[in-house]
Protein backbone atom coordinates (compact mmCIF):
# COMPACT_ATOMS: atom_id res chain seq x y z
CA UNK A 1 0.00 0.00 0.00
CA UNK A 2 3.04 2.01 -0.31
CA UNK A 3 2.56 3.68 -3.27
CA UNK A 4 -1.37 4.38 -2.87
CA UNK A 5 -0.36 6.18 0.86
CA UNK A 6 2.51 8.14 -1.54
CA UNK A 7 -0.49 9.32 -3.90
CA UNK A 8 -2.21 10.67 -1.40
CA UNK A 9 -0.13 12.99 0.46
CA UNK A 10 2.99 13.36 -2.14
CA UNK A 11 1.36 16.87 -3.26
CA UNK A 12 2.30 16.17 -7.30
CA UNK A 13 -0.03 16.62 -10.28
CA UNK A 14 -0.90 12.56 -9.95
CA UNK A 15 -2.58 13.64 -6.48
CA UNK A 16 -3.96 16.90 -7.71
CA UNK A 17 -5.79 15.73 -10.42
CA UNK A 18 -7.12 12.51 -8.30
CA UNK A 19 -8.44 14.69 -5.77
CA UNK A 20 -10.06 17.15 -8.04
CA UNK A 21 -11.45 13.95 -9.56
CA UNK A 22 -12.87 12.73 -6.53
CA UNK A 23 -14.13 15.85 -5.47
CA UNK A 24 -16.19 16.30 -8.33
CA UNK A 25 -17.48 12.81 -8.76
CA UNK A 26 -18.52 13.30 -5.17
CA UNK A 27 -19.80 16.38 -5.12
CA UNK A 28 -21.97 16.27 -8.43
CA UNK A 29 -23.21 12.61 -6.84
CA UNK A 30 -24.21 14.35 -2.93
CA UNK A 31 -26.02 17.21 -5.32
CA UNK A 32 -28.62 14.64 -6.33
CA UNK A 33 -29.98 14.12 -2.89
CA UNK A 34 -32.88 16.73 -2.28
CA UNK A 35 -34.09 18.06 1.34
CA UNK A 36 -37.85 19.35 1.28
CA UNK A 37 -36.90 19.67 -2.56
CA UNK A 38 -33.83 21.86 -2.19
CA UNK A 39 -30.58 21.00 -3.29
CA UNK A 40 -27.20 22.61 -2.76
CA UNK A 41 -26.58 20.99 -6.41
CA UNK A 42 -22.88 21.64 -7.47
CA UNK A 43 -22.11 23.28 -4.28
CA UNK A 44 -21.30 20.09 -2.52
CA UNK A 45 -18.13 19.93 -5.10
CA UNK A 46 -16.85 22.58 -3.14
CA UNK A 47 -17.10 21.01 0.42
CA UNK A 48 -15.95 18.03 -0.69
CA UNK A 49 -12.89 19.54 -1.37
CA UNK A 50 -12.84 21.53 1.59
CA UNK A 51 -13.29 18.43 3.53
CA UNK A 52 -10.59 16.46 1.50
CA UNK A 53 -7.84 19.11 2.63
CA UNK A 54 -8.99 18.99 5.79
CA UNK A 55 -8.15 15.72 6.19
CA UNK A 56 -4.47 16.69 5.31
CA UNK A 57 -4.74 15.67 1.57
CA UNK A 58 -1.75 17.49 0.29
CA UNK A 59 -1.99 19.27 -3.67
CA UNK A 60 0.11 20.80 -5.39
CA UNK A 61 -1.40 24.68 -5.04
CA UNK A 62 0.21 26.43 -8.22
CA UNK A 63 -1.63 23.67 -10.07
CA UNK A 64 -4.91 24.01 -8.04
CA UNK A 65 -4.71 28.23 -8.78
CA UNK A 66 -4.55 27.72 -12.66
CA UNK A 67 -6.60 24.70 -12.72
CA UNK A 68 -8.96 27.10 -10.67
CA UNK A 69 -8.89 29.98 -12.77
CA UNK A 70 -9.51 28.45 -16.21
CA UNK A 71 -12.44 26.71 -15.05
CA UNK A 72 -13.48 29.85 -13.88
CA UNK A 73 -12.43 30.83 -17.52
CA UNK A 74 -14.75 28.58 -19.59
CA UNK A 75 -17.66 28.55 -17.05
CA UNK A 76 -18.10 32.30 -17.55
CA UNK A 77 -17.83 32.51 -21.32
CA UNK A 78 -19.78 29.86 -21.85
CA UNK A 79 -22.22 31.86 -19.95
CA UNK A 80 -21.90 34.61 -22.41
CA UNK A 81 -22.08 32.34 -25.48
CA UNK A 82 -25.76 31.51 -23.97
CA UNK A 83 -27.02 34.39 -22.58
CA UNK A 84 -25.26 37.03 -25.31
CA UNK A 85 -27.93 37.14 -27.86
CA UNK A 86 -30.70 37.93 -25.73
CA UNK A 87 -29.67 40.48 -23.29
CA UNK A 88 -29.52 43.53 -25.07
CA UNK A 89 -32.72 43.06 -26.67
CA UNK A 90 -34.44 42.37 -22.91
CA UNK A 91 -33.62 46.39 -22.35
CA UNK A 92 -36.14 47.01 -24.69
CA UNK A 93 -38.67 44.43 -23.26
CA UNK A 94 -39.05 45.38 -20.15
CA UNK A 95 -35.73 44.59 -18.54
CA UNK A 96 -34.48 48.27 -17.78
CA UNK A 97 -36.70 47.94 -14.58
CA UNK A 98 -35.64 44.73 -13.76
CA UNK A 99 -31.62 45.72 -14.26
CA UNK A 100 -32.30 49.34 -12.02
CA UNK A 101 -33.80 46.66 -9.37
CA UNK A 102 -30.69 44.61 -10.03
CA UNK A 103 -28.49 47.71 -9.16
CA UNK A 104 -30.27 48.83 -6.06
CA UNK A 105 -29.82 45.11 -4.43
CA UNK A 106 -25.92 45.13 -5.49
CA UNK A 107 -25.71 48.06 -3.76
CA UNK A 108 -27.81 47.20 -0.89
CA UNK A 109 -25.28 44.33 -0.50
CA UNK A 110 -22.10 46.07 -0.32
CA UNK A 111 -23.70 48.63 1.81
CA UNK A 112 -24.58 45.84 4.44
CA UNK A 113 -21.54 44.46 4.68
CA UNK A 114 -19.65 47.50 5.29
CA UNK A 115 -22.19 48.67 8.02
CA UNK A 116 -21.79 44.58 9.79
CA UNK A 117 -17.66 44.98 8.85
CA UNK A 118 -17.67 48.30 11.19
CA UNK A 119 -20.00 47.34 13.53
CA UNK A 120 -18.49 43.94 14.40
CA UNK A 121 -14.71 45.16 13.96
CA UNK A 122 -14.31 42.37 11.80
CA UNK A 123 -12.06 42.91 8.72
CA UNK A 124 -13.54 44.15 5.87
CA UNK A 125 -11.37 41.62 3.87
CA UNK A 126 -12.85 38.97 5.44
CA UNK A 127 -16.58 40.54 5.50
CA UNK A 128 -15.13 40.62 1.28
CA UNK A 129 -15.15 37.07 1.55
CA UNK A 130 -18.31 36.63 2.91
CA UNK A 131 -20.17 38.70 0.28
CA UNK A 132 -19.24 37.05 -2.48
CA UNK A 133 -20.25 33.95 -0.27
CA UNK A 134 -23.00 35.63 0.30
CA UNK A 135 -24.33 36.54 -2.86
CA UNK A 136 -23.29 32.97 -4.43
CA UNK A 137 -20.70 34.88 -7.12
CA UNK A 138 -17.67 32.47 -7.87
CA UNK A 139 -16.33 35.19 -10.04
CA UNK A 140 -16.21 38.13 -7.59
CA UNK A 141 -14.14 36.03 -5.15
CA UNK A 142 -12.02 35.13 -7.56
CA UNK A 143 -11.63 38.93 -8.63
CA UNK A 144 -11.44 39.67 -5.17
CA UNK A 145 -8.49 37.22 -4.42
CA UNK A 146 -6.73 38.41 -7.60
CA UNK A 147 -7.29 42.08 -5.98
CA UNK A 148 -5.19 41.06 -2.68
CA UNK A 149 -2.64 39.82 -4.54
CA UNK A 150 -1.83 42.48 -6.65
CA UNK A 151 -1.76 44.43 -3.53
CA UNK A 152 1.10 42.34 -2.26
CA UNK A 153 -0.78 40.34 0.34
CA UNK A 154 -1.58 36.63 -1.26
CA UNK A 155 -1.98 35.51 2.28
CA UNK A 156 -5.21 37.08 2.69
CA UNK A 157 -6.28 35.25 -0.41
CA UNK A 158 -7.48 32.33 1.82
CA UNK A 159 -9.19 33.92 4.43
CA UNK A 160 -11.75 35.71 1.28
CA UNK A 161 -12.24 31.77 0.40
CA UNK A 162 -12.73 30.77 3.58
CA UNK A 163 -15.32 33.44 4.08
CA UNK A 164 -17.23 32.56 0.85
CA UNK A 165 -17.17 28.57 2.05
CA UNK A 166 -18.93 29.50 5.45
CA UNK A 167 -21.57 31.75 3.85
CA UNK A 168 -22.26 30.05 0.49
CA UNK A 169 -24.65 27.25 2.29
CA UNK A 170 -26.64 29.15 4.05
CA UNK A 171 -26.95 31.79 0.88
CA UNK A 172 -28.33 28.84 -1.34
CA UNK A 173 -31.03 28.53 1.29
CA UNK A 174 -31.65 31.63 1.76
CA UNK A 175 -32.80 32.92 -1.49
CA UNK A 176 -35.21 29.79 -1.45
CA UNK A 177 -36.61 31.19 1.51
CA UNK A 178 -36.97 34.59 -0.06
CA UNK A 179 -39.19 33.43 -2.76
CA UNK A 180 -41.38 31.23 -0.64
CA UNK A 181 -41.71 34.24 2.03
CA UNK A 182 -42.47 36.49 -0.65
CA UNK A 183 -45.83 34.69 -1.64
CA UNK A 184 -47.35 35.21 1.86
CA UNK A 185 -45.78 38.97 2.69
CA UNK A 186 -47.61 39.79 -0.87
CA UNK A 187 -50.79 37.51 -0.84
CA UNK A 188 -50.12 36.05 -4.01
CA UNK A 189 -52.53 33.61 -5.25
CA UNK A 190 -50.62 30.91 -7.76
CA UNK A 191 -53.84 29.98 -9.57
CA UNK A 192 -54.44 33.59 -10.69
CA UNK A 193 -50.47 34.39 -11.46
CA UNK A 194 -50.02 34.76 -15.19
CA UNK A 195 -47.47 31.79 -16.47
CA UNK A 196 -46.80 34.21 -19.85
CA UNK A 197 -44.72 36.99 -20.47
CA UNK A 198 -46.23 40.39 -21.46
CA UNK A 199 -43.54 42.35 -21.35
CA UNK A 200 -40.36 40.74 -21.69
CA UNK A 201 -39.07 38.33 -24.86
CA UNK A 202 -37.33 35.32 -24.33
CA UNK A 203 -33.76 35.26 -23.90
CA UNK A 204 -33.56 32.61 -27.12
CA UNK A 205 -34.10 33.41 -30.50
CA UNK A 206 -36.97 31.37 -32.52
CA UNK A 207 -34.59 29.31 -34.70
CA UNK A 208 -35.55 25.59 -34.79
CA UNK A 209 -31.94 23.52 -33.76
CA UNK A 210 -31.92 19.58 -34.13
CA UNK A 211 -30.77 17.29 -31.79
CA UNK A 212 -27.54 17.05 -34.18
CA UNK A 213 -26.83 20.45 -34.48
CA UNK A 214 -27.19 21.13 -30.56
CA UNK A 215 -24.70 18.31 -30.36
CA UNK A 216 -22.07 20.50 -32.31
CA UNK A 217 -19.34 23.16 -30.89
CA UNK A 218 -17.15 25.06 -32.61
CA UNK A 219 -14.07 25.59 -30.57
CA UNK A 220 -11.99 28.08 -32.65
CA UNK A 221 -14.57 31.64 -31.45
CA UNK A 222 -14.26 29.95 -27.92
CA UNK A 223 -10.28 30.44 -27.22
CA UNK A 224 -10.70 34.24 -29.65
CA UNK A 225 -13.21 34.97 -26.81
CA UNK A 226 -11.21 33.99 -24.34
CA UNK A 227 -7.86 34.97 -25.42
CA UNK A 228 -9.94 38.63 -26.00
CA UNK A 229 -11.28 38.23 -22.97
CA UNK A 230 -7.92 37.84 -21.16
CA UNK A 231 -6.41 40.96 -22.81
CA UNK A 232 -9.73 43.06 -21.82
CA UNK A 233 -9.99 41.78 -18.55
CA UNK A 234 -5.97 42.66 -17.54
CA UNK A 235 -6.98 46.33 -18.78
CA UNK A 236 -6.35 48.60 -15.20
CA UNK A 237 -9.28 51.03 -14.49
CA UNK A 238 -8.41 53.73 -12.16
CA UNK A 239 -11.04 54.54 -9.25
CA UNK A 240 -9.04 56.53 -7.00
CA UNK A 241 -7.74 53.99 -4.70
CA UNK A 242 -5.18 52.07 -3.32
CA UNK A 243 -5.17 50.01 -7.00
CA UNK A 244 -6.80 49.62 -9.97
CA UNK A 245 -9.73 47.80 -10.56
CA UNK A 246 -9.98 45.10 -13.81
CA UNK A 247 -12.45 43.47 -15.11
CA UNK A 248 -10.15 40.15 -14.57
CA UNK A 249 -10.20 36.78 -15.54
CA UNK A 250 -13.96 36.49 -14.38
CA UNK A 251 -15.53 39.76 -16.04
CA UNK A 252 -13.22 40.20 -19.76
CA UNK A 253 -14.15 36.80 -21.45
CA UNK A 254 -17.21 37.62 -19.95
CA UNK A 255 -17.95 40.87 -21.63
CA UNK A 256 -16.09 39.80 -24.61
CA UNK A 257 -18.59 36.52 -24.82
CA UNK A 258 -21.57 38.76 -24.72
CA UNK A 259 -20.96 41.03 -27.20
CA UNK A 260 -19.53 38.51 -29.42
CA UNK A 261 -22.38 36.11 -29.05
CA UNK A 262 -24.81 39.01 -29.50
CA UNK A 263 -22.84 40.49 -32.43
CA UNK A 264 -21.96 36.81 -34.17
CA UNK A 265 -26.00 35.91 -34.09
CA UNK A 266 -26.93 39.35 -35.07
CA UNK A 267 -24.36 39.03 -38.60
CA UNK A 268 -25.07 35.52 -38.80
CA UNK A 269 -21.38 34.24 -38.23
CA UNK A 270 -22.80 31.60 -36.16
CA UNK A 271 -26.51 30.62 -35.17
CA UNK A 272 -28.38 30.00 -31.78
CA UNK A 273 -27.21 26.36 -32.40
CA UNK A 274 -24.08 27.05 -31.18
CA UNK A 275 -24.76 29.40 -28.64
CA UNK A 276 -27.10 26.80 -27.00
CA UNK A 277 -25.31 23.36 -28.22
CA UNK A 278 -24.62 21.19 -25.67
CA UNK A 279 -20.92 21.43 -26.21
CA UNK A 280 -20.95 24.89 -24.72
CA UNK A 281 -22.97 23.72 -22.07
CA UNK A 282 -20.81 20.97 -21.12
CA UNK A 283 -17.96 23.77 -21.01
CA UNK A 284 -20.02 25.51 -18.15
CA UNK A 285 -20.45 22.55 -16.21
CA UNK A 286 -16.78 21.41 -16.19
CA UNK A 287 -15.74 24.88 -15.81
CA UNK A 288 -17.45 25.56 -12.57
CA UNK A 289 -17.08 22.03 -11.27
CA UNK A 290 -13.29 22.87 -11.91
CA UNK A 291 -13.22 26.20 -10.12
CA UNK A 292 -14.92 24.99 -7.02
CA UNK A 293 -13.03 21.92 -6.34
CA UNK A 294 -10.05 24.01 -6.55
CA UNK A 295 -11.37 26.62 -4.50
CA UNK A 296 -12.29 23.66 -1.49
CA UNK A 297 -8.92 22.19 -1.81
CA UNK A 298 -7.08 24.85 -1.18
CA UNK A 299 -9.18 26.51 1.26
CA UNK A 300 -9.92 23.57 3.51
CA UNK A 301 -6.05 23.45 5.23
CA UNK A 302 -7.44 26.68 6.96
CA UNK A 303 -11.11 26.51 7.24
CA UNK A 304 -12.11 24.42 10.45
CA UNK A 305 -9.56 26.77 12.18
CA UNK A 306 -11.37 29.90 11.18
CA UNK A 307 -14.71 28.56 12.41
CA UNK A 308 -13.26 28.05 15.61
CA UNK A 309 -11.76 31.35 15.71
CA UNK A 310 -15.19 32.99 15.54
CA UNK A 311 -15.80 32.17 11.76
CA UNK A 312 -19.20 30.71 13.25
CA UNK A 313 -20.78 34.21 13.19
CA UNK A 314 -20.03 34.72 9.78
CA UNK A 315 -22.91 32.64 8.43
CA UNK A 316 -25.43 34.86 10.34
CA UNK A 317 -23.75 38.10 8.57
CA UNK A 318 -23.69 36.09 5.71
CA UNK A 319 -27.26 35.35 5.67
CA UNK A 320 -28.48 38.80 6.56
CA UNK A 321 -26.58 40.08 3.24
CA UNK A 322 -28.49 36.81 1.30
CA UNK A 323 -31.71 37.85 2.58
CA UNK A 324 -32.38 41.28 3.08
CA UNK A 325 -31.63 43.44 -0.34
CA UNK A 326 -33.81 40.91 -2.66
CA UNK A 327 -36.51 40.59 -0.11
CA UNK A 328 -36.45 44.73 0.05
CA UNK A 329 -36.07 44.77 -3.93
CA UNK A 330 -38.68 41.90 -4.85
CA UNK A 331 -41.38 43.44 -2.72
CA UNK A 332 -40.84 47.05 -4.73
CA UNK A 333 -40.96 44.82 -8.04
CA UNK A 334 -43.83 42.81 -6.93
CA UNK A 335 -45.82 45.99 -4.60
CA UNK A 336 -44.99 48.84 -7.09
CA UNK A 337 -43.79 47.72 -10.32
CA UNK A 338 -46.60 44.67 -10.21
CA UNK A 339 -44.11 42.10 -11.36
CA UNK A 340 -45.09 38.77 -12.35
CA UNK A 341 -44.08 36.14 -9.00
CA UNK A 342 -42.43 33.79 -11.18
CA UNK A 343 -40.73 36.35 -13.41
CA UNK A 344 -39.62 37.57 -9.66
CA UNK A 345 -38.49 34.50 -8.28
CA UNK A 346 -36.18 33.99 -11.36
CA UNK A 347 -34.83 37.51 -11.02
CA UNK A 348 -33.84 36.47 -7.53
CA UNK A 349 -31.45 34.01 -8.63
CA UNK A 350 -30.17 35.59 -11.13
CA UNK A 351 -29.34 38.76 -9.15
CA UNK A 352 -27.44 36.53 -7.20
CA UNK A 353 -26.16 34.29 -10.27
CA UNK A 354 -27.61 31.11 -8.23
CA UNK A 355 -28.33 28.03 -10.33
CA UNK A 356 -30.09 26.11 -7.51
CA UNK A 357 -32.87 29.03 -7.07
CA UNK A 358 -33.79 29.29 -10.69
CA UNK A 359 -34.11 25.35 -10.69
CA UNK A 360 -36.30 25.80 -7.16
CA UNK A 361 -38.47 28.85 -9.23
CA UNK A 362 -38.81 26.54 -12.52
CA UNK A 363 -39.97 23.84 -9.85
CA UNK A 364 -42.76 26.00 -8.78
CA UNK A 365 -43.55 27.66 -12.14
CA UNK A 366 -46.65 25.29 -14.08
CA UNK A 367 -44.75 23.16 -16.64
CA UNK A 368 -44.02 24.93 -19.82
CA UNK A 369 -43.89 28.37 -17.65
CA UNK A 370 -40.14 30.32 -19.01
CA UNK A 371 -40.50 33.49 -17.00
CA UNK A 372 -38.61 32.05 -14.18
CA UNK A 373 -35.47 31.69 -17.21
CA UNK A 374 -36.43 35.10 -18.38
CA UNK A 375 -36.66 36.88 -14.90
CA UNK A 376 -33.11 35.03 -14.34
CA UNK A 377 -31.51 35.44 -17.85
CA UNK A 378 -32.45 39.13 -17.66
CA UNK A 379 -30.56 40.25 -14.83
CA UNK A 380 -27.80 38.14 -15.01
CA UNK A 381 -25.03 39.65 -16.84
CA UNK A 382 -25.25 42.53 -15.89
CA UNK A 383 -25.35 41.11 -11.73
CA UNK A 384 -22.14 38.95 -12.73
CA UNK A 385 -20.55 42.63 -13.82
CA UNK A 386 -21.42 44.59 -10.91
CA UNK A 387 -20.17 41.67 -8.48
CA UNK A 388 -16.88 41.26 -9.95
CA UNK A 389 -16.74 44.99 -9.84
CA UNK A 390 -17.66 45.22 -6.28
CA UNK A 391 -15.77 42.73 -4.25
CA UNK A 392 -12.99 44.40 -6.20
CA UNK A 393 -13.82 47.60 -4.27
CA UNK A 394 -14.40 45.66 -0.68
CA UNK A 395 -11.05 44.69 -0.58
CA UNK A 396 -9.68 47.94 -1.90
CA UNK A 397 -11.82 49.92 0.82
CA UNK A 398 -10.16 47.15 3.90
Amino acid sequence: MEWFTKLLTDGGVGTTVLMLSLSIFAGLLLGKFKFKGISLGITWVLFVGIILSALGISCNHEMLHIIKEFGLILFVTAVGLQVGPGFFKSFKKGGMAMNLMAIVNVALGVVITIIVAKSTGDSLFDMAGVYTGAVTNTPGLSAAQQAVRDLGMADVADRLANGYAVAYPLAVVGMILTCIVLRPLCRIDLQKEPTVADNLESNRDKQPTSLAQRHKVNLIPIFVIIALGIVLGSIPISVGMSAPVKLGLAGGPLVVALIGSWLGVKKGWFTTEFTESHGVWMLREVGIALFLAGVGLGAGSSFISTIQAGGYMWILYGFIITVVPPLVVALFGRLVLKLNYYTLMGFIGGAHTDPPTLAFANNMAPEGCKLPNMGYATVYPLTMFLRIFSAQLLVLMA
